[in-house]
């Protein structure tokens, strides 16, 4: 990603996927305890899916913008995007916003 930024605000975030024909989704991770964890995903049409991101098999799940986003504001979480039509993007901590 050689120009980022950073979003925070649902709109912002909802308006970015949106112009880029995504979707959220939703990946349950179990840990060595059985402790199931939701991981965040976001799901494209358009060819050059970004690295690292689910297919299908890999138990990525649709779900609806307000569960997606109701995850990220539990996790704490940002999405920082690239600039222009690229679907790269990453999940990063708010914390390190600051």
């Amino acid at each position: 990603m050689t120009h980022v930024h950073t979003l925070t605000r649902h709109r912002d975030l909802q308006n970015w996927v949106a112009d880029r024909h995504g979707l959220p989704a939703l990946i349950r991770d179990a840990n060595l305890l059985g402790q199931t964890r939701a991981k965040l995903a976001l799901r494209f049409d358009a060819p050059g899916r970004p690295r690292g991101m689910p297919r299908v098999d890999q138990g990525a799940t649709p779900v609806s913008w307000t569960a997606w986003l109701a995850e990220l504001d539990r996790q704490h979480l940002a999405l920082r995007v690239s600039a222009g039509g690229e679907t790269e993007y990453e999940l990063i901590e708010r914390k390190s916003l600051n």
